[in-house]
């Protein structure tokens, strides 16, 4: 497999798994808790894959600093933030996995609103990602069509 193709399909996996994880309407809130943590490991696997391109990025912009560049970068960095405060405030609120291991954690009042929003923020902040990337997914899809005819 292509390592653009194996890309794609890791991409495409993790966006999957956060849609189902980030609807706890479909899952019930205790699996909605558990994936929540598996996603973490996902979401560590997506920046390991795609380490190559986050050092180039790094890079890139200490040679040649660009708008684009640092844009991608903040919104990247944004991105983490967002998730990190989502994964940490919901455990904040977590009523089944905390419980399976005899915890509690206080300040629901807080925690739930923080995660509520902040759920809202990474959706937005995803589809931001996804779209500023359109061109690798457009380049991906013309050489798939490229391999058809050969």
């Amino acid at each position: 497999m292509k390592p653009m193709h194996k890309n794609l399909v890791i991409d495409g996996v993790v966006l999957i798994i956060y849609l189902v994880v980030a609807n706890p309407a479909i899952t019930g809130i205790g699996l909605h808790e558990w994936l929540g943590l598996g996603i973490v490991v996902v979401f560590f696997i997506h920046c390991l894959v795609h380490y190559d391109w986050i050092i180039d990025v790094l890079k890139g912009i200490a040679i040649s600093p660009s708008l684009a560049r640092q844009g991608n970068l903040l919104l990247d960095l944004a991105t983490f933030v967002v998730f990190v405060v989502v994964t940490v405030s919901g455990i904040g609120i977590s009523s089944a996995v905390l419980q399976a291991f005899g915890l509690y954690a206080g300040g629901y009042y807080f925690w739930d609103p923080l995660h509520s929003i902040s759920a809202k923020v990474l959706l937005a902040l995803l589809l931001v990602h996804v779209v500023v990337h359109w061109k690798w997914f457009l380049s991906f899809f013309k050489q798939e069509k490229g391999d058809k005819h050969e």
